[in-house]
């Protein structure tokens, strides 16, 4: 089976960076996606939520505001709870892999700063277990 999804869409709300209690960064946000209907003469705009976790939440709150066009590449988890009312609910939402810009600089994409921003962002760009080289037990802090 395959669960891959790929979307480009605009953001609707800057998005805030928030940690966890376990310390991970993580960030929420939305982004709003035309389809094309009706023989592709009418078109409707679906919203659809994005989690980021870790780099790629870090990534995705320094380069992107409200508005900016984005590549996102991920996957589709679901998450079953219960709302206030003690009615059982299900959210969908698409847990990033990869993202893009998809706009040049001057069409809206402006960084923060003076930082010159990557073309892209992949998970697969993250070692949770880099090489520490030659290191020793006298290297270690325990």
């Amino acid at each position: 089976m395959f669960n891959l999804v790929v979307l480009t869409g605009r953001l609707t709300a800057d998005p805030e960076l928030k940690t966890t209690s376990n310390g991970l960064s993580v960030t929420t946000f939305s982004i709003a996606v035309d389809r094309r209907y009706r023989s592709g003469e009418e078109r409707q705009t679906d919203f659809i939520n994005i989690v980021a976790w870790r780099q790629s939440a870090e990534f995705i709150t320094k380069y992107f505001k409200k508005g900016n066009l984005i590549g996102i590449e991920g996957s589709i988890q679901t998450r079953r709870y219960q709302d206030k009312n003690g009615n059982n609910r299900t959210a969908f939402e698409v847990v990033v892999n990869n993202v893009q810009f998809v706009e040049s600089k001057r069409d809206g994409v402006a960084p923060m700063g003076d930082t010159a921003a990557p073309a892209s962002f992949s998970n697969a760009d993250v070692n949770d277990f880099a090489d520490l080289g030659d290191a020793t037990d006298d290297d270690l802090p325990f």
